[in-house]
């Protein structure tokens, strides 16, 4: 910053931090996925971590489950057979069943709302995070 009070010069100094902070993410990012490297983990404590995601799943954390179907799918589907594969695969198939009913339960809950809140009045109204403005 040159102190002449320019915005262009405050714009240009504040924009050179960017580059800084997406490295900083972007290193962050790798060390993590260096930890969680299935490659490096023994087949039973795959088992125990695909096992323990899945009923994860189950404390309404549906998320869980996505993440499972598709971080155990090279795993179950891919790799060639080991002796922990066949309740992996049974793991990863359950995950991806309860995301795909979450999902439409999500869907369906979402699409009526929408088409049902200004009919809902106050119900809607005290069930709504934002409440949109102006006429209904």
């Amino acid at each position: 910053m040159t102190g002449s009070g320019n915005s262009a010069d405050r714009h240009h100094s504040k924009a050179s931090y960017w580059p800084i902070i997406l490295y900083f993410l972007i290193d962050r990012l790798q060390e993590f996925w260096e930890k969680m490297d299935l490659r490096k983990v023994k087949d039973t404590d795959k088992l125990d971590l695909c096992r323990k995601y899945y009923l994860g799943g189950f404390a309404l954390l549906p998320f869980l489950w996505f993440v499972n179907s598709v971080w155990f799918f090279r795993e179950a589907f891919r790799r060639p057979p080991f002796e922990q594969q066949a309740e992996i695969k049974t793991y990863v198939i359950r995950s991806m069943i309860g995301t795909c009913i979450w999902i439409a339960i999500i869907t369906t809950w979402v699409s009526i709302f929408q088409l049902h809140r200004a009919s809902w009045g106050a119900t809607a109204d005290y069930i709504s995070f934002i409440i949109p403005k102006g006429i209904l």
